[in-house]
């Protein structure tokens, strides 16, 4: 059965790839046309129809998984990633039929098979729940929470749309330096994927003793090449990279190493399509932008929004706090996951106070989706990387 469900969780890869292609071809194909010269592109219609096959063999991949543990599939990082995925990818065909605009599958399908790719990164092997995790709370939370930020993430892709549409990029202001750093950022998650699958080929391993938070000395490994290390330690393994220095004992330092070789890997990736372009990023998918009503655009990421905002309330506060006080015998304790599920909230509130009391539409609301979407990922990647916590097993 686990065999099964990683079976199907590829398929859904290769249809959401399928998806992409399809929505790729409606916006830059020729103009099909029938036997009597009218337009009859469905490439469009075709993206749809596989990305709904898609998502049937990704909740299959969920099913059968969950079959296999015993426990709904969202107990650490390849799960809840892989999830949150998926429940865009829900999220993305709920919502298309209603604007049935194309360029929201090409720039959505893409984000959902990054997202997916950045969870295969993470060891996929089912084991048995902790103690901590033996609560039905632990679907009711952590599945509404994914489902809100699915949702979430659509009004993301809109608000992208939205800047792409309108910037001027002959310009070298503000917004064209911001929006660049949103394409490099998106960059570093396909430049994690290709060092950490180079090395994996390799079987890079650095062993390191080190003395943890605890105040107990043990050892880790490395699977990259050390530019940090952790707290007091001393590399094991002949022939290996030393860190330039080491961190705090609370820091993970293996992750906070993989972090930063995300990011000059998607350094090197974001230049070398600058060279051989010569264009900005952002300005690549300007072409693709023309037909594309700024307005449309603005409006998907504000019903995204206004649709995800109580769905994540739901799960990453209410239902977080009420397990919290089950668990641990207290709703709140300022625990990094917790701070920045709180930062998220407060952030969406103020969106749509700003939107609905003061009028922000056009270029702020959609950078406030963009921001809003970079404060979940930040959450999702280097909270749950980099810092330890109550939510560490994860």
């Amino acid at each position: 059965m686990a065999q099964l469900s990683s079976n199907l969780l590829l398929i859904a890869f290769f249809l959401y790839l399928g998806a992409t292609i399809f929505f790729a071809v409606s916006l830059t194909g020729k103009k099909f046309k029938d036997k009597t010269g009218e337009e009859n592109n469905k490439s469009g219609k075709l993206g749809y129809l596989t990305s709904i096959v898609a998502l049937i063999f990704a909740l299959g991949y969920f099913v059968t998984r969950w079959i296999a543990a015993g426990h709904a599939p969202v107990s650490n990082l390849f799960e809840y990633t892989t999830f949150f995925g998926i429940m865009m990818s829900l999220a993305f065909v709920i919502i298309y039929p209603i604007y049935k605009l194309n360029v929201l599958g090409f720039f959505s399908m893409p984000v959902v098979m990054l997202i997916i790719a950045y969870a295969s990164m993470f060891p996929s092997e089912i084991s048995p729940l902790i103690p901590a995790l033996q609560s039905y709370w632990l679907k009711i939370h952590v599945i509404t929470t994914a489902l809100g930020q699915g949702i979430l993430a659509i009004g993301f892709a809109g608000g992208l749309i939205y800047l792409l549409r309108v910037i001027d990029f002959k310009k070298n202001d503000k917004q064209v330096k911001a929006i660049e750093f949103v394409m490099y950022s998106l960059i570093s998650v396909i430049g994690f994927i290709l060092i950490t699958s180079t090395f994996n080929a390799l079987d890079y391993e650095a062993q390191f003793s080190y003395v943890n938070e605890k105040g107990i000395e043990t050892e880790m490994v490395y699977n990259l090449p050390a530019f940090v290390g952790p707290n007091e330690s001393v590399l094991l393994t002949e022939g290996r990279m030393s860190p330039f220095f080491n961190v705090h004992p609370n820091i993970k330092s293996g992750d906070l190493n993989t972090v930063i070789w995300s990011l000059l890997t998607g350094l090197v990736l974001y230049y070398l399509i600058r060279l051989l372009t010569r264009r900005k990023v952002g300005q690549l998918f300007q072409p693709l932008l023309r037909g594309v009503s700024p307005q449309a655009a603005d409006e998907i990421s504000y019903r995204a929004i206004a649709i995800g905002f109580p769905i994540f309330t739901l799960g990453g506060l209410i239902f977080a706090m009420i397990w919290a006080q089950i668990a641990w015998t207290r709703f709140w304790a300022w625990d990094p996951k917790e701070v920045w599920a709180l930062i998220t909230f407060l952030f969406y509130a103020a969106y749509l106070h700003l939107r609905l009391s003061r009028g922000w539409h056009g270029d702020k609301s959609a950078w406030l989706c963009v921001i809003g979407f970079a404060i979940i990922m930040f959450n999702l990647i280097f909270v749950n990387l980099v810092i330890a916590g109550l939510h560490s097993y994860a």
